[in-house]
């Protein structure tokens, strides 16, 4: 009976029943633990010594509520694999509409301030809408994308030469601007949104899963070229005429001038990673977790890695990261289909930003950002967004190799 019923089966039945990229997975997994016992280890002192706030006291308070929403993000990623992933295409245009509705619901009373920004969305549970929108303009570009062969083939649309809106019309269509319509004008919304809350890194991280998914398109590179010069002014305009950004700039060349403000964290993860040394101080052993280093068991929680695991820990760390990141690209190269492979090249493209620009911030070279480090900061929603992701791309990999025919 079960021959017979796998026999009924359609072909796209059966490929997405076939099996996961098991190393992919191993990865995946490693990391979450790796990242919940470092978040146990850097939260432990300041969870403790909250008596009044948020923990209670309970040093543990931060450890439970990460693993319980990292149990929801793996199931929601093992329900994720056993899903067609051809339904994200009906799924794409819903999904973009609904972040930026929520993208407008973060500027109203409903939004939740903290860090000097508003990002935060309150509705039963405090979430940031971006983590939802940085997956629907993935999707929404990789669907749209996907079938970009097929109407490059159509036939062209008829200008009228004769009148100066026609010729205008055909220049544009023949060097590829009407096709980027639709993107951009969805970027510009999305942006501006991130832009009024504001959120600088959300927008950063937003522009490179875009344009990646873009560039594997097969989207002309003067368009890139343009576009980062473009964005490259635009970024520089912000950070001068902004104070949140210009405050950062400033105690990110100089952070001895304002040790008792922006200053206090960049040097302070300085020292956390310089006291790590090549094999670290022990694990549990971090001394700048004991309310010296600020964000210890968020955004700068690969400080008190370095610290704790030392340089040869780090990099070890950063080695897992970099082998999730090349057979997630190894993965899009082999996808079934385009839509696949544009899926997964954007939220490759998306954790590979997320940590590069991470540890770039920690360590001091770059700006300070709001920028996580995936499966290790806190952050229920985030991790679960991260490893739903990681269910899409699970997913596209169970239809790379047909399951042998009985």
């Amino acid at each position: 009976m079960r021959r017979r019923a796998k026999r009924d089966l359609t072909i796209e039945q059966q490929l997405a029943r076939g099996p996961i990229d098991l190393p992919f997975l191993a990865l995946v997994l490693l990391l979450t633990i790796i990242g919940l016992v470092m978040l146990l280890s850097a939260s432990y002192a300041s969870a403790y010594y909250d008596l009044e706030g948020e923990t209670g006291g309970n040093p543990y308070y931060y450890f439970m509520r990460q693993l319980a929403f990292a149990v929801i993000g793996l199931v929601a990623m093992f329900i994720i694999t056993k899903i067609d992933y051809q339904w994200l295409r009906l799924l794409s245009v819903p999904a973009i509409v609904v972040s930026i509705l929520l993208l407008v619901l973060v500027l109203t009373p409903l939004g939740r301030s903290g860090g000097g920004a508003q990002r935060w969305l309150n509705l039963g549970i405090r979430f940031q809408p971006l983590e939802l929108a940085k997956i629907s303009v993935i999707m929404f570009f990789a669907a749209r994308l996907s079938k970009r062969n097929d109407q490059l083939k159509g036939p062209p649309k008829k200008w009228n030469r004769r009148t100066p809106v026609g010729r205008i019309g055909a220049f544009l269509d023949r060097i590829g601007f009407l096709e980027l319509v639709p993107y951009g004008a969805i970027l510009l919304v999305v942006l501006f949104l991130l832009y009024k809350q504001p959120h600088m890194s959300g927008m950063i991280l937003v522009l490179i899963s875009a344009a990646a998914v873009l560039f594997a398109s097969g989207i002309r590179l003067y368009w890139f070229l343009g576009a980062g010069s473009l964005a490259g002014g635009a970024l520089w305009f912000l950070i001068t005429q902004t104070k949140y950004m210009t405050a950062r700039i400033d105690a990110w060349l100089n952070p001895l001038s304002d040790l008792k403000g922006d200053g206090w964290q960049l040097w302070q993860s300085q020292i956390a990673i310089g006291s790590g040394g090549l094999l670290g101080v022990g694990l549990g052993n971090s001394r700048q977790k004991y309310m010296f280093l600020p964000e210890e068991h968020n955004d700068f929680i690969f400080a008190i890695v370095c610290e704790e695991l030392g340089l040869v820990g780090a990099c070890l760390i950063i080695a897992l990261f970099a082998l999730l990141i090349i057979r997630g690209y190894w993965l899009a190269l082999h996808a079934r289909d385009r839509f696949g492979t544009l899926l997964i090249v954007g939220l490759t493209t998306l954790t590979a930003a997320q940590v590069l620009l991470n540890i770039g911030v920690v360590t001091g070279a770059l700006p300070t950002t709001g920028i996580s480090l995936p499966f290790f900061s806190y952050g229920g929603t985030a991790l679960v967004v991260q490893l739903a992701s990681m269910g899409v791309i699970l997913g596209v990999s169970r239809q790379i190799v047909a399951p042998k025919a009985e």
